[in-house]
């Protein structure tokens, strides 16, 4: 609006130039150049203002995708957000579950998990009691919520990833692409996966959205909800059922969950909880469901996720390191749950319980008996988690740790930076059992 105005402006004081004085000319043409650097200004403001406005939408539950586009790069092709047929802005009427499924499909991504797991071995003469290892296959459901310059992210549960040695996501047109980890939270069952765009065909790019995102503090008990999800690995399908109930605490998580009767099971997490004009108001998540009862799905409240998804979609994607390259912090440690922690007056987290005369932390005066609460910023609430976050950094990487560490009758928390030794030191120590590859993993 400015731009056409200033064109017009300059076209009037132009005429004008043509049959006034001299003099006069002269002094237009200086309310002329006035004019259009107030209007210039006045353009620039309103740009500033968007920007910002922007960034205040996204903070209030507003497309996560808008995240990467207004604090990062985005990619040259730009990703869009999720249409339907129906217009709800242009009418009171909220969309048809059809119109929701048709509209969200471009926006889900079906997730394989490939890990190894440690399994109890009861075959040959001295099979039993003893462990072995074995590959092994889940599904779940991510979500598109952005991109940065290099790639698309897709918010997932945590449980959906964790223990990965391979992630791959099929999206809407059935096309497979590999996926890395870019953020975890355990404690309310949020991840964030990332795909590198270059790896994304062309037709698929096309085809593929973001989603919007909802407000889920303007949910209504009774209210009409949608869940989608790939169920039982088959591939996406829809559920329709009502909110419950609101701002359910489930004792496994931190999450504030939103209860429905809408049919989730296993696959359908990670997947989307959406209402009636088509946004996401949460993320399904089957692990607090049960076999016992029916009619008691959750999802955690989009409204609460959101800050932390923005957080794990911030962080430095890291690629799991090789062997030659593992890092060791060695300790032994137990893990603090919750209720230990309030029975024992001990902070939550990886209780140390021996630290090798080897140990990074020797260095920096951590001692045996203080409590690893975080590793790298990440919070750590087990020694299975800690185990997870060691095989994305390599020895020699320095990376901040906090500890609470007991002086006299007290925890105090100390926050140092710790460079990580190399895992093959434990390996030509020979006492892995107690320092690395015994019931706690590699610490």
């Amino acid at each position: 609006m400015y731009q056409n105005n200033s064109a017009y402006g300059v076209d009037m004081s132009r005429r004008y130039m043509e049959t006034a004085p001299a003099r006069k000319r002269k002094r237009n043409w200086r309310k002329t150049v006035l004019s259009l650097i107030l209007c210039g200004a006045l353009f620039g403001s309103a740009a500033a203002a968007a920007f910002t406005g922007t960034n205040a939408l996204l903070k209030n539950g507003q497309a996560a995708g808008e995240k990467s586009a207004a604090s990062q790069t985005q990619s040259a092709a730009g990703l869009s957000t999720v249409s339907f047929s129906s217009d709800t802005s242009a009418s009171s009427q909220t969309l048809d579950v059809s119109d929701i499924a048709e509209g969200m499909m471009p926006a889900m991504v079906s997730i394989t998990n490939i890990s190894v797991q440690e399994v109890q071995s009861y075959f040959g003469m001295f099979g039993r009691g003893r462990t072995q290892t074995q590959q092994s296959q889940s599904s779940g459901t991510g979500i598109i919520i952005g991109e940065n310059s290099s790639e698309l992210l897709i918010v997932t549960n945590n449980h959906v990833v964790e223990d990965a040695t391979t992630l791959s996501v099929c999206f809407v047109d059935d096309e497979v692409c590999e996926a890395s980890i870019k953020g975890t939270d355990p404690d309310n069952d949020l991840a964030v996966i990332s795909v590198k765009l270059s790896s994304i065909k062309s037709q698929t790019a096309e085809v593929i959205k973001s989603a919007k995102i909802g407000n889920s503090d303007e949910l209504k008990v009774g209210e009409q909800v949608v869940a989608i999800g790939n169920a039982l690995g088959y591939g996406q399908s829809v559920t329709t059922g009502i909110v419950s109930a609101l701002n359910r605490q489930i004792d496994d998580t931190d999450a504030v969950m939103i209860q429905t009767d809408a049919a989730i099971n296993p696959g359908n997490s990670g997947g989307a909880l959406v209402n009636m004009n088509g946004e996401v108001v949460g993320i399904n998540s089957a692990k607090f469901s049960s076999t016992d009862v029916e009619g008691m799905g959750y999802a955690i409240s989009i409204t609460t996720a959101t800050p932390i998804i923005e957080d794990l979609m911030n962080r430095t994607t890291r690629e799991k390191v090789s062997d030659e390259n593992a890092s060791y912090l060695g300790i032994k440690g137990e893990e603090i749950t919750a209720s230990v922690s309030s029975a024992y007056g001990i902070p939550q987290g990886v209780y140390i319980t021996a630290v090798n005369s080897d140990s990074p932390l020797t260095e920096v005066g951590i001692p045996a008996k203080s409590v690893l609460t975080h590793f790298d910023g990440v919070r750590v609430t087990s020694c299975e988690s800690l185990e997870d976050r060691l095989q994305y950094y390599a020895a020699g990487e320095t990376v901040e740790i906090t500890f609470q560490v007991l002086e006299g009758n007290k925890y105090t928390e100390k926050t140092v930076s710790v460079t990580l030794a190399h895992a093959s030191v434990q390996t030509a120590r020979g006492d892995q059992s107690d320092f690395g590859y015994g019931a706690f993993g590699r610490l």
